[in-house]
């Protein structure tokens, strides 16, 4: 089972700065939708707002249908809805073992049968039992953010909110991290939220996106407009130009 996320007209202020401004997306069960824009732009704030990390000043944020709380989230919601963030050398406690770092979710949640999922956590994200007893800096940066997707996916969850998930790593750690990313969605039929800045990797993992500027969504486009240079706004186009790396596919 799979759940939609909805954020209607939502705005989130810090003092008298407006870090998200009247910002509506709709994603559906089981898609994954992108989030694009620059440094500043609003992009990681709105991710963050649908996790319960941003003060949000206006607007609703639905999952699968129903109104969350706008300040306040359980642990129902935590069960349903998971992040990974973008530095996976701050994401992870140096002092615990890998397999600390995954029975926490279990403990938190209730969830007994921590043995079985510990193994098929660290299966899944390419690791092995092996990894089990390490610490954090035994690991290279993209073994840790594979512990870090593994500790997202250890309660099956149904929603992922994946902010820059391997920005901080080596070009050639990245696609292994994405593709892995993408098998899991495949398999498990979840939802992704993807923060990015590079319009490439939105359009290998994304099947719609916002293009987002000041704290406003400007464009709202497929993968497919983007690719073949459907696009409408400036900004959007001077993006495709400056994303580092970004080659149009083929027709």
């Amino acid at each position: 089972m799979t759940a939609g996320v909805s954020v209607e007209n939502l705005t989130v202020a810090y003092d008298d700065f407006l870090a998200l401004d009247d910002v509506s997306i709709e994603v559906a069960a089981g898609e994954s939708y992108g989030l694009v824009g620059e440094s500043g732009s609003g992009k990681s704030t709105l991710l963050r707002a649908i996790a319960g990390l941003s003060p949000v000043a206006g607007g609703r944020i639905l999952l699968d249908g129903k109104p969350l709380d706008i300040r306040h989230r359980d642990k129902a919601f935590y069960r349903k809805v998971q992040m990974v963030f973008q530095d996976p050398y701050g994401s992870l406690h140096p002092r615990q073992t890998v397999d600390r770092l995954l029975q926490e979710p279990l403990a938190i949640h209730g969830i007994a049968d921590s043995e079985r999922r510990i193994l098929r956590a660290l299966d899944e994200v390419g690791l092995g039992s092996s990894f089990r007893f390490r610490y954090s800096h035994q690991l290279s940066g993209g073994q840790r953010q594979r512990i870090a997707i593994a500790r997202a996916l250890i309660i099956e969850p149904q929603v992922m909110l994946l902010d820059e998930p391997t920005s901080a790593l080596d070009a050639s750690v990245q696609a292994e991290v994405l593709n892995l990313l993408e098998q899991v969605r495949r398999d498990r039929k979840l939802t992704y939220i993807m923060v990015s800045h590079d319009l490439g990797v939105v359009t290998h993992m994304c099947e719609r996106l916002a293009v987002m500027k000041n704290g406003k969504v400007v464009e709202r486009l497929s993968s497919a407009d983007l690719v073949e240079g459907r696009l409408r706004e400036d900004y959007t186009k001077n993006l495709m130009v400056a994303s580092k790396g970004f080659v149009r596919a083929e027709a």
